[in-house]
């Protein structure tokens, strides 16, 4: 759930920084839950533009595999990518 001027943080979206993008969402409702359209699967002439502010990796997550009885193990590490977006304007 997001509102204006929120800032929220996605999957590495391939957008430079600075530029603005578009989303369809799948629910669009007031903040009193009074007046809700859901969509099917989007809801048709809504639309919500975003900013772009950067584009840089989240906290390292860990992978540990393990087969028992086997004494196999295996431990990865790994950051994802992320990008962090402005929500400008819902309509």
């Amino acid at each position: 759930m997001v509102q204006k001027w929120d800032i929220i943080e996605v999957k590495k979206q391939n957008a430079e920084i600075g530029t603005t993008i578009s989303s369809t969402p799948l629910l669009v409702s007031d903040l009193e839950w009074n007046d809700t359209k859901v969509g099917t699967p989007f809801v048709d002439g809504a639309k919500v533009e975003l900013k772009v502010l950067d584009q840089s990796k989240g906290k390292k997550v860990r992978v540990f595999k393990m087969k028992s009885k086997k004494r196999q193990m295996k431990n990865n590490w790994f950051r994802p990518s992320i990008t962090q977006l402005e929500v400008l304007s819902i309509s």
